[in-house]
């Protein structure tokens, strides 16, 4: 069943976080993941979240997305965006 990665960020160090913005799609493919949103505009219909930078990806499965944050190579770029921005990250089953 494929999984979804939704991620939030607010960049606060848009010079610091370009290192990320550049290394972690090599990352995301090594664990089948592939970009669905990355960035631009949103629109808030109903509701009171006003999302910043939103990303989403498609994983193929829960397990897929736990190998991405825990691979030993993402542990630096993680450091990166922790020091670039703050985020909130969750991730959910589909519907397959």
């Amino acid at each position: 069943m494929s999984a979804y990665l939704i991620v939030e960020l607010g960049v606060h160090d848009a010079a610091g976080f370009e290192e990320y913005r550049l290394r972690v799609p090599e990352l995301i493919r090594k664990h089948g993941g592939e970009y669905i949103v990355r960035g631009g505009a949103t629109e808030v219909i109903e509701g009171s979240w006003e999302p910043r930078r939103l990303v989403l990806f498609r994983f193929p499965d829960r397990k897929s997305i736990r190998a991405f944050f825990d691979d030993p190579e993402y542990a630096e770029l993680k450091a990166i965006r922790l020091r670039t921005c703050d985020s909130t990250i969750v991730a959910v089953d589909g519907v397959d």
